[in-house]
């Protein structure tokens, strides 16, 4: 009897627990309610309104243009006009001509474009406010077909799953290199890694500073950067406890972070095709097939003293030259500068920690080996890598 009567009162003691997390959420919803529906007593409007009108993309087809468009201003908008080269036009709003905040409508104008030449379409808001958006070259926008997306795979394959194959092959060769020699070359994989976070920030910012500001695309650079890297950070401490850290599980995550950059090349090559670019997108594909080459013998550093199989190598090619392929699809028909920041930043946080996890070994061979782990020898070769990143880059 007596234990029944002490267990009454935990059991109130543990819902008033819960009772104490859930009443500030409710309270902080109330209190968001009250100011969004009463407001703060202020009355007065701004004499200036605040509009922003983002043009996602333009789309050339027979009949015109149709223009995507994102409000990303803090309330509704209304377009009023629309002009084409300085000329009103009319147009048809699908859904509607106003938009509510963060809500999209498409834009068709029925215009007789001619080919090669350049188009500026204006958006005038109810309020005054003018937005636009610029066809530089016009060219019929090409429209998924099963011979597209298999050319577009081609594209992929040639510059992502070739190259970083070619590089496999040095394997057996590289098997000759001596404990110093193969430090050295864990070292060379790390001039190239390092290389490529850079390379692949850059790409990153340029793509968010292009989306809409409210989405904050530079910022989410740095937040999946971050957040990729201590997610693979938690991974490998869980598998060192496990024993798990092999020469093969290093060379998995190389991969995967390289095939997360191959997929922002990939993006570059099907954004300028689908532009009808087609001399600065196969300039694209020699400079990156060149530039992945080297990859390739990064990824193999790690399994210089294991012994893969073909299987082995042949899903290490598919993982980092793969993501080429999803790139050049996704440039070529549903490109989009915010979800391709992110991808970056994604990317780059994978690489830095393989850059950690390689240095971790740098420094344990070095240490049975008595040896330093920053020895002339290494230093030469993280130079050497990174040299040749930025050599290739140059035919980019």
């Amino acid at each position: 009897m007596q234990t029944e009567v002490v267990a009454a009162p935990k059991k109130r003691i543990i819902r008033l627990g819960w009772l104490w997390g859930v009443l500030p959420v409710l309270l902080l919803a109330v209190l968001i309610y009250l100011i969004t529906s009463i407001g703060t007593g202020i009355k007065e409007k701004s004499v200036v309104p605040i509009e922003s009108l983002e043009v996602q993309k333009i789309v050339l087809t027979h009949e015109g243009f149709s223009m995507k468009v994102l409000n990303s201003g803090p309330d509704k908008a209304t377009i009023a006009q629309v002009l084409v080269n300085d000329a009103f036009w009319n147009a048809t709003f699908e859904p509607s001509a106003t938009i509510a905040r963060l809500g999209q409508t498409t834009i068709n104008i029925p215009y007789g474009w001619v080919e090669g030449d350049p188009y500026e379409i204006k958006m005038i808001t109810e309020n005054g406010l003018i937005f636009s958006g610029e066809v530089p070259v016009a060219a019929l926008t090409p429209e998924p077909s099963a011979a597209r997306i298999g050319q577009y795979a081609l594209i992929g394959f040639y510059v992502g799953v070739i190259p970083v194959g070619l590089g496999l092959l040095w394997f057996p060769f590289m098997r000759k290199f001596s404990e110093r020699g193969i430090r050295a070359i864990l070292a060379f994989t790390v001039g190239l890694l390092f290389f490529l976070v850079v390379d692949t920030i850059q790409e990153g910012l340029e793509l968010g500073a292009e989306g809409p500001g409210i989405f904050h695309g530079t910022a989410l650079v740095w937040f999946g950067a971050l957040l990729s890297f201590l997610f693979l950070l938690a991974l490998d401490h869980a598998n060192a406890r496990k024993g798990d850290g092999t020469g093969k599980q290093v060379a998995y995550k190389i991969s995967a972070g390289i095939g997360l950059h191959n997929l922002g090349e990939g993006l570059a090559i099907g954004a300028a095709f689908a532009s009808e670019e087609a001399a600065l997108g196969t300039f694209l594909i020699v400079g990156f097939t060149l530039h992945n080459i080297t990859e390739g013998v990064g990824i193999a550093a790690p399994l210089l003293k294991d012994r893969p199989t073909w299987r082995t190598f042949l899903l290490l090619a598919l993982l980092g030259g793969g993501p080429a392929i999803i790139g050049t699809w996704i440039g070529g028909f549903v490109f989009n500068a915010t979800l391709g920041a992110l991808f970056f930043g994604i990317g780059a946080g994978a690489i830095v920690q393989v850059i950690y996890v390689i240095g971790k070994m740098i420094a344990r061979e070095s240490g049975i080996a008595r040896a330093p782990a920053v020895s002339w020898l290494n230093f030469a070769s993280l130079s050497i890598g990174i040299g040749v990143m930025y050599v290739t880059a140059l035919f980019v």
